[in-house]
């Protein structure tokens, strides 16, 4: 490897004379203002899902010149755009439209199959551009911490999405749906997610694009009853409306709220967010009202039924007599300490015990260090960053996930990319990325031939993309996810 030079690096400028704080929009004339730096700036971005993408195209944007290479592990783009977002909500994947757009630019490529950390190293990636942006989210779960979590029919929520939405190392998984409830532990939007997948009458799930394998296994499914625990209550929920309504309408099922935990909520809701009103008034409706003759006769037919339970802390996996695999989950009864955002679950000292034979973790993703070079905050789970600028590495940005921790939905993430691009351009401007030409893939490209690694471009993509669509007409699904590697990539010819 080519000895590290460095000694034209601004030091000094990058942590005392930083730009003033990016604003929301470019000054007019912004891509105008790079006469006197790079010509063509060579930009490398790791990860290929929303926040890499959203990264690439504001930097494509905004610099007439820049050329940008994203590196992604997979051999697909799209990160949790293609293995997070559920099947049944195809309108969130129209995004994918508009990084394809991005990806097909002339100062775009798309490098999959490269794993940075391994195939190639962050300060190998550095010396061969101008800058590297660090965008590749959030693959780990959080651990429960508890006794028992490491049992059979114990799931994180993470691996059970990536199974019905086909990625690749989530393909054994092989969740055991036999039993009659399933206990998910967490209140966010994936939980509402894992419930509505599993309680979904297959038949509607046909015509989407989850898994074969994933359909089959809901079909034999003997999942009558889905619990969602939370550890504090019904003010402090994380899911949004959209999916709480989609729940409360879900064919086939009837929702179980006790209205005990509801009991002077009406009053404390004047004062807050209009989304969170809107939120909690849906749950009281639902929890206190009685429904009416159309919607009561579609309860009575329900065969299978959800639940939230509040005020409630994870405390022990409960196993089989055989010790073999989990049979329930031991809570904590919590009360509530603290007002508005730092209100705290406290345990009281009651317990009870929550039968199931699925449990499912979903209390939250975690970003793992990437390099050893990268300064990594592991209680956080995040990168050090000043408005993605990576701390006291110089010319080393972050976006997304790995930036400001696994918060937010799509639209989230693309701003907080947009400000990091921009930050990265604006640093490009005051002279503090260095100067002269970089050779970019080209050396890349040099060290992993040498390794044995052969990426998989965007075309290559797009053939791989076809195949999915061919195999998925012949059933009226959009595609047929290819799942397999070595499958993908003998179909590619490697």
């Amino acid at each position: 490897m080519a000895p590290r030079c460095w000694h034209w690096w601004r030091w000094s400028a990058w942590s005392g004379l930083r730009p003033s704080p990016s604003r929301s929009t470019p000054t007019p004339g912004f891509c105008q203002k790079f006469s006197t730096q790079e010509k063509t700036p060579q930009i490398c971005v790791v990860g290929s899902g929303p926040a890499g993408f959203y990264t690439a195209q504001h930097l494509l944007k905004h610099h007439t010149h820049a050329h940008v290479d994203i590196y992604e592990k997979q051999l697909v783009p799209f990160g949790l755009v293609r293995f997070g977002v559920a099947p049944d909500h195809p309108e969130v994947k129209n995004v994918i439209n508009t990084f394809t757009q991005t990806a097909r630019s002339d100062r775009c490529a798309f490098q999959g199959n490269v794993v940075v950390g391994r195939d190639v190293s962050v300060p190998e990636l550095r010396e061969a551009y101008h800058a590297v942006v660090l965008s590749y989210g959030a693959e780990d779960h959080q651990p429960l911490g508890i006794p028992g979590e490491e049992l059979p029919g114990v799931v994180s929520a993470r691996a059970f999405v990536g199974w019905y939405n086909g990625l690749p190392e989530n393909q054994e998984l092989a969740p055991d749906l036999s039993c009659d409830t399933a206990v998910i532990l967490g209140q966010g939007n994936v939980a509402l997610d894992v419930a509505r997948i599993l309680l979904t009458p297959p038949e509607h799930l046909e015509k989407t694009d989850i898994t074969e394998a994933a359909l089959g296994a809901l079909r034999q499914s003997r999942v009558k009853t889905v619990w969602i625990v939370g550890r504090r209550g019904p003010l402090q929920v994380a899911f949004t409306i959209k999916e709480l309504r989609e729940m409360i309408q879900l064919p086939g099922t009837r929702p179980i709220l006790d209205p005990s935990d509801f009991l002077g909520l009406q009053d404390r809701i004047k004062d807050v967010p209009r989304p969170r009103r809107r939120l909690t008034e849906l749950l009281l409706r639902t929890a206190t009202e009685k429904p009416g003759v159309e919607e009561a006769a579609r309860q009575a037919l329900a065969s299978r039924a959800w639940g939230l339970r509040f005020f409630r802390s994870p405390q022990q996996v409960l196993p089989t007599p055989d010790g073999q695999r989990v049979a329930g989950i031991r809570l904590a009864v919590t009360s509530l300490e603290g007002v508005g955002e730092s209100t705290r679950a406290v345990p009281t000292g009651d317990v009870e015990d929550l039968p199931c034979g699925l449990l499912l973790s979903s209390v939250g993703y975690k970003s793992r260090p990437i390099d050893p070079s990268v300064p990594f905050d592991p209680k956080l789970g995040v990168i050090p960053n000043t408005e993605g600028r990576v701390v006291n590495v110089p010319g080393l940005y972050c976006s997304g996930w790995v930036k400001r921790g696994p918060t937010g939905v799509i639209t989230t993430t693309m701003t907080d990319s947009f400000l990091t691009s921009q930050a990265l351009l604006e640093d490009l401007k005051a002279g503090l990325l260095p100067s002269g030409p970089r050779p970019g893939y080209v050396a890349i490209q040099a060290l992993l031939s040498n390794r044995g690694v052969r990426p998989v471009s965007f075309s290559d993509w797009e053939k791989l993309d076809a195949e999915e669509v061919s195999r998925g007409q012949g059933t009226g699904k959009p595609r047929e996810k290819l799942v397999d590697r070595r499958e993908m990539l003998r179909l590619l010819g490697h």
